[in-house]
């Protein structure tokens, strides 16, 4: 059933209101497209009613501006009535693209800069809003998201001062550590995982592909993304394998003790189709270590599937171990910002997640559970079959 058929079980919690900040406008203007042909094409009784008040429109979005003065200092604003609305706000915290002036120099935005501003539109609405949603993709600080000594906490902080200023539910992608939802156990906390995205998107780009455990493998770059990479090979039916870094614990380099050497544990690779799986890029050396390690293995081709595609150390480097054969493909998502330059590679693949989004979005509006948006197991397996049968016919 196409989401436009859907049938109306539930009236919405309140009129719809989409509050993409200005580092989320592109994919905002995607999701609010979705929203507004699925609830203009569905037919009910109920859309004439009171309670549906506000159903149709012509866009969903709430216009929104952060006004920036010569110190730097924000104030944010609401352009238009938020009274009674359900409001979803959405912020990319790692768009480093824009920038403010500050005493006369162009500063480019932090992710602080971005989470100051999410803050200045929730005070915005004043307590004027039915309720408020934030789709944050990125979790702010959520590589500091427990605690080794003395450090701070910055992601549970984060966590309680957008409870305490009235945000009802936090929707996240790939949380670096779902466990920091604990800081906030009375309010509604989803860590989503993109792996139909990611499945739908390889399928699609290597039609050639064979998906079975004496073809295929999936690879996790280290222990802490087992977890990851063990629900990856469940949904697929692949057998997993693992490489964990032996580091030198006698001294530290930059804060952190060195790696000597990246170990594998798992079933030999070669000639096998290989696909890392990872929540982030971020310099990329872990996964770019990886690949020459399964290279050097044997493997045929190396994918890397990563959530976030934020390439801190530039592309440089990947383009070497691309033109040096180490890297077949990156995959990552729409849901950072992406320059032009990445889009430009011909190893990169844009996972398109703005129809994933609307879908959550349209869901817990109606108040309805999620739990198969966030379990595809279903989508999987009818992927997967419809792959397996094209090839078949070919």
């Amino acid at each position: 059933m196409s989401n436009e058929d859907k049938e109306i079980e539930t009236i919405p919690v309140g009129p719809l209101g989409l509050v993409p900040l200005k580092s989320c406008e592109e994919l905002g203007k995607k999701v609010d497209a979705y929203l507004v042909r699925w609830r203009n094409a569905r037919q009910s009784e109920h859309k004439d009613t009171l309670a549906f008040m506000g159903y149709e429109k012509d866009s969903f979005i709430v216009q929104s501006q952060i006004n920036r003065f010569g110190t730097g200092e924000g104030k944010g604003t609401l352009l238009q009535s938020v009274r009674g609305k359900d409001l979803f706000l959405m912020v990319d915290v790692c768009n480093h693209s824009l920038t403010y002036s500050l005493c006369g120099m162009t500063n480019h935005m932090s992710p602080d800069d971005h989470f100051a501003d999410l803050k200045r539109v929730i005070s915005a609405a004043a307590g004027k809003a039915r309720r408020i949603n934030v789709i944050m993709p990125f979790l702010y600080e959520s590589r500091v998201s427990h605690r080794d000594g003395r450090e701070s906490l910055d992601c549970s902080l984060a966590l309680h001062e957008l409870v305490n200023m009235g945000v009802d539910n936090i929707l996240t992608f790939d949380a670096h550590e779902p466990r920091v939802q604990n800081a906030i156990p009375l309010k509604g906390f989803e860590t989503v995982q993109p792996i139909y995205q990611f499945i739908k998107a390889l399928l699609q780009t290597e039609t050639e592909l064979k998906v079975d455990s004496e073809h295929m493998m999936i690879i996790s770059p280290d222990a802490g993304g087992m977890g990851r990479a063990i629900y990856f090979a469940n949904m697929m039916g692949l057998d997993v394998g693992m490489f964990y870094k032996r580091r030198d614990y006698t001294r530290l380099v930059g804060g952190r003790n060195p790696v000597l050497a990246h170990e594998f544990l798992g079933a030999d690779v070669t000639g096998k189709d290989v696909i890392v799986v990872d929540d982030m890029i971020s310099s990329g050396e872990t996964v770019q270590e990886v690949a020459r390690e399964l290279k050097r293995r044997g493997a045929r081709k190396v994918f890397v599937c990563a959530t976030f595609g934020l390439f801190t150390n530039g592309l440089a480097r990947f383009d070497r171990y691309y033109e040096e054969g180490m890297i077949d493909k990156i995959f990552t998502t729409n849901l950072v910002y992406q320059s032009p330059e990445l889009l430009s590679r011909p190893y990169y693949v844009s996972v398109e997640m703005s129809k994933y989004i609307a879908l959550l979005i349209d869901s817990l509006n109606h108040d309805t559970s999620v739990s198969e948006l966030l379990q595809p197991s279903e989508r999987i397996h009818r992927a997967l079959t419809k792959h397996r049968a094209a090839q078949e016919r070919n």
